[in-house]
């Protein structure tokens, strides 16, 4: 889905249609956490991420990502229900 017509001063986006669980709200929190994230946080963060076993971690051909954003989705949709 495409992105919302939202200007926040920093960016424009086209519509306020927003990925499954996701909102404007969940979206600029996430940004405030990156922006303000030291780098010993992101490297710890990283680390975590990398050693959660519950997760992998692949090389993706960038033409061949939406289709793994489309599984997720898919996966995610499932499991919610």
């Amino acid at each position: 889905m495409p992105i919302g017509d939202v200007d926040d001063g920093e960016c424009k986006m086209k519509n306020k249609q927003f990925p499954l669980g996701w909102n404007e709200e969940r979206i600029k929190k996430v940004t405030a956490h990156y922006e303000n994230q030291t780098e010993e946080d992101a490297l710890i963060e990283d680390e975590a991420a990398f050693n959660d076993r519950s997760h992998t971690m692949m090389e993706v051909p960038n033409e061949l990502v939406p289709i793994f954003r489309e599984l997720i989705t898919k996966h995610q949709v499932e499991k919610a229900m």
